[in-house]
């Protein structure tokens, strides 16, 4: 159907300096009528009736005053008639004619003149026929009615008939229903497009809690209707909506609706009224000192009727859409110089007599005899200078159409015989270099303008702020807010219209009453976070990530560990040395006197060994610190556990040697020899056995690194990584054994005697396992409830302590006997241990 194009409003006036063309030479003063080859009708409201109706000679006929915007659009009809007809190249030999109705806005005066309109030809006689198709009525084509109350009337009955029905003024979506109106046609665009640009207004502002208000007829209710349906599929909350009287006096009506206004503190109103309800309705939001943004329908939104309210500028902020339309270059100046014709042939005639002035047939307005120049101002209005571009292209539709049907060329045309217009024949044409076209359902390709009254010195203007048609532009910096007593350009101080305050990141709305947009807001809690802005549950995070408290989104884990530079792993290093560097001296203290009674008798070589195991457990202790890696993680426990095993081995050894020679002396003296040799190694091997058994039985049931990594069940942002420790079962076991071999030889030399005058080797071993197996007696409780940062700490701190107590307690007293007391290390003071004489009473 063509390209779509945005018609822009722009303000270009006729000059009356300029020269008339010469058409204008020919306009005639009769507004309602003219003859033509073809004629036209015209609906417009010219009459406005507010009590009654008479009746003269069966036709019926408004009284009271004129209405003075149906009258100018009667005279933009005339205008656009003659205009086409000065087209030499439109309809060459081919003149228009027209009958306008005045409709006096009442849907039972506009039946009559319709019957008239389809009677065939020119008989005035309706035939009644079975087949209406090739029917020819009185006029080819109907130009309006204005409003949707009276096109819902008569719209059915012309399409029956399938006359053409272009209306300037008709926007309710009804109308696109082409079953039920297949021959309406419209050059404004329809109620649904406007009330998605109001929800597309709304949204851009973010106000969600409003209040539509609409008068009681087919023009505002569908329009509520429709509005209040796109506004919840965009959650836009709809807290009240209101009707306004037309039928019945509105005021009551009106005053309830106020106070509901009020009740719902909503800051924003959407009215779809027709012009006389919206005026009531303003009258009263003045009286009741109401203010808001109101959003406007076309009907009301630049209707001079609301600049004569007093304090109008006291309702606060009125955002209104119009029509795009274009400038009708000439109408200015034609009508100047028809109300100067009438004037002039006024003056020509006799003075009418009284009672003259009530409406006829033939004259179905006397009070447009009196108009003038100084009525020019009826044409100026910016309402009327916007309608008369649909005005014109409704009759300019019509006239491309049957330039169309007729074959017209730029010299003559075919006759009009057995032609007839149908209302799918949709033709696109160029208006004003705006190309204009009709779709399937008769709505035109135009939106609309989007405009905020100004006042200025007690005056209404209109400055557009903006478009809609596909999508909405706006500018919002242009927007002068009315607030109250406030006046602000500033669209920080946007005005609020929300039934709750919009909710912080991290937080979810949990709907309170009927309306969603009444909520409180909820925070997200850890594990969870909000998706969208408008979510009403926090949704949990995925596997494998977390979230904080009011999380817009989850994150992936991040692991620390002990850092070499870190205080703790500092501290535990420097614990280390000291302990390896006491280990070290006493390795080769014992090495400068290897071979004397003392190394002999703590067990010689093995003792060397006890002593380097521990140092090579201190040294495991480096697998702690550092970012945890796969084999170190396979290392670290196994090798926490040997090197002790080894050394308590050692000292168990040790510990059955001291209770055979001083429990069995005579027993075991054959054997010494063996039991201090061969013995010794067997009971040491064997133990580790044992142990290097558990360690791989750990080692085959516990995790690797990256498998206790993703098993971990991730409910942090930020965790401490430690080599696993699983299963506890098996690593209980590992330290269970060590903590036996300590216990045994607790067991063994605890009630040993002491030989008079010897050295006492059971109660070093004493001392050092007991000091052993109460430092880990006590960390079995404390570290089971650590977190996986301090039982790192706690393992290695008692790890080192159990070593330093194995150190001091079994070996420091042997070193301060051979460098404070050499005189004691003799064969004779280690006699029973050397050479497994029996031991004497020991004495006080």
């Amino acid at each position: 159907m063509g390209t779509l194009t945005l018609l822009l409003c722009l303000t270009l006036w006729w000059s009356s300096a300029e020269e008339e063309p010469e058409w204008f030479q020919n306009i005639t003063t009769n507004i309602f009528s003219s003859s033509g080859d073809i004629r036209l009708a015209g609906y417009f409201e010219i009459n406005r009736l507010t009590s009654n109706l008479t009746k003269r000679r069966t036709v019926c006929f408004c009284l009271d005053r004129v209405n003075e915007y149906g009258l100018a659009l009667a005279i933009v009809m005339k205008f656009s008639v003659d205009k086409i007809n000065a087209q030499p190249n439109l309809l060459p030999g081919v003149k228009l004619g027209y009958e306008l109705f005045d409709t006096c806005k009442q849907t039972a005066i506009i039946m009559r003149p319709t019957m008239f309109l389809i009677t065939e030809g020119s008989s005035g006689v309706l035939p009644v026929m079975c087949n209406y198709t090739h029917y020819v009525s009185r006029a080819v084509a109907v130009i309006g009615p204005y409003s949707s109350e009276i096109v819902s009337v008569v719209g059915q009955l012309l399409g029956f008939f399938l006359l053409p029905l272009v209306s300037y003024g008709a926007t309710s979506d009804t109308f696109s229903d082409k079953n039920l109106y297949p021959s309406f046609m419209r050059t404004v665009p329809s109620d649904r497009l406007q009330a998605e640009g109001m929800v597309r207004l709304l949204k851009e502002f973010n106000w969600n809690w409003v209040a539509v208000i609409a008068s009681e007829d087919e023009y505002g209710t569908q329009g509520q209707q429709q509005f209040s349906s796109m506004a919840a599929d965009q959650s836009i909350c709809v807290a009240y909506e209101g009707l306004i009287p037309i039928y019945t006096d509105p005021i009551p009506a009106i005053r309830d609706i106020i106070e509901h206004i009020r009740g719902t503190n909503v800051g924003v109103v959407v009215l779809f009224a027709l012009t006389q309800s919206a005026t009531a309705f303003f009258t009263e939001v003045i009286k009741r000192n109401l203010s808001a943004v109101w959003v406007g329908s076309t009907a009301w939104g630049m209707h001079k009727d609301f600049f004569t309210l007093p304090n109008v500028n006291q309702i606060g902020t009125v955002l209104a859409f119009a029509d795009m339309t274009q400038p009708m270059d000439q109408l200015n100046s034609y009508s100047r110089v028809l109300l100067s014709r009438i004037a002039e042939e006024r003056l020509k005639q006799p003075l009418r007599q009284p009672g003259t002035e009530l409406p006829t047939v033939t004259n179905p307005c006397p009070l447009c005899w009196k108009l003038s120049l100084n009525n020019m101002s009826l044409m100026e209005e910016p309402l009327v200078q916007r309608t008369a571009f649909s005005v014109y292209t409704a009759t300019y539709s019509v006239a491309q159409a049957l330039h169309n049907m007729l074959g017209c060329t730029n010299t003559s045309c075919n006759t009009m015989d057995n032609k007839t217009i149908y209302s799918w024949q949709r033709v696109t044409f160029t208006v004003n270099g705006i190309n204009f076209t009709f779709d399937e359902n008769g709505n035109p390709n135009i939106g609309y303008n989007l405009l905020v009254w100004v006042w200025k010195n007690n005056n209404i203007t209109f400055r557009e702020i903006g478009t809609f048609y596909q999508e909405l532009t706006i500018d919002k910096s242009s927007i002068v807010w009315h607030t109250g007593s406030q006046v602000t350009s500033d669209k920080g101080n946007v005005p609020v219209s929300t039934c709750s305050a919009n909710c912080e990141d991290g937080q979810v709305q949990r709907v309170k009453g009927f309306f969603s947009c009444c909520f409180d807001c909820i925070d997200c809690k850890e594990g969870s976070f909000q998706n969208n802005s408008d979510d009403v549950q926090c949704t949990a995070c995925p596997k494998g990530k977390w979230s904080e408290m009011r999380s817009r989104n989850c994150l992936d884990p991040t692991y620390i560990f002990f850092y070499w530079s870190s205080y703790e792993s500092v501290g535990m290093i420097v614990a280390g040395l000291v302990v390896l560097a006491s280990q070290c001296t006493i390795v080769i203290l014992f090495l400068r006197h290897w071979g004397t009674p003392m190394v002999r008798a703590s067990g010689g070589a093995m003792s060397i060994i006890a002593l380097l195991c521990m140092m090579g457990c201190c040294a495991s202790l480096l697998l702690f610190l550092g970012e945890p890696w796969e084999l170190g993680c396979r290392l670290q426990l196994p090798l926490n556990a040997i090197f002790p095993t080894v050394t308590l081995s050692a000292i168990l050894s040790m510990s059955l040697q001291i209770v055979c020679v001083t429990e069995f002396p005579e027993r075991s003296l054959p054997h010494l020899h063996m039991l201090q040799g061969l013995g010794s190694w067997i009971v040491v091997v064997a133990c580790c056995i044992i142990q290097a058994g558990l360690s791989i039985w750990f080692l085959q049931e516990a995790p690797t690194l990256s498998q206790f990594v993703y098993s971990l069940e991730v409910n942090y942002l930020t965790r401490f990584l430690s080599c696993p420790i699983t299963p506890l079962v098996n690593f209980g076991i590992m330290l269970g054994f060590n903590g036996l071999l300590a216990l045994l030889s607790f067991m063994c030399t605890f009630m040993a005697l002491k030989p008079a005058g010897q050295y006492n080797l059971a109660r070093d071993i004493t001392v050092s396992t007991l000091a052993y197996c109460v430092v880990w007696v006590i960390f079995v409780p404390i570290y089971t409830g650590l977190n996986d940062h301090n039982k790192s700490i706690a393992h290695v701190s008692v790890t080192l302590i159990s070593n330093l107590g194995l150190t001091y307690a079994y070996f420091l007293p042997k070193c301060y006997l051979l460098l404070k007391m050499p005189e004691n290390n003799t064969p004779d003071h280690f006699r029973t241990f050397l050479e497994g004489a029996p031991p004497t009473p020991q004495e006080d």
